[in-house]
């Protein structure tokens, strides 16, 4: 599992200028699987996601087709961890030590 933390390059403007197209990417990640949680920071200086994917390369694809990166408006700050133990309703993403 992946915790993607967003922080913002760019003026708010410009983060804005590219939110509606950053929107529909984010729902085909949903659609696809791949994206469990998203919202801004609080401040709004940037976002954070909750992801699933088969590595940490697959995960660097992904956000490099984000149209914020693509427009220059924010950098990716890429966490990968082993969640032991979940919430029930995200059981089917438990992982154990191996």
């Amino acid at each position: 599992m992946f915790v993607l933390e967003l922080s913002y390059t760019a003026p708010l403007e410009a983060v804005d200028a590219v939110l509606e197209e950053h929107m529909v990417w984010l729902d085909g990640l949903y659609e696809q699987g791949v994206f469990l949680a998203s919202g801004r920071k609080e401040p709004r200086d940037g976002g954070v996601i909750l992801a699933v994917a088969a590595d940490r390369a697959r995960i660097e694809e992904i956000t490099a087709g984000d149209p914020f990166v693509r427009a220059g408006v924010c950098a990716y700050r890429v966490t990968e961890f082993i969640a032991t133990k979940t919430a029930p309703a995200l059981e089917g993403y438990r992982e154990t030590l191996g």
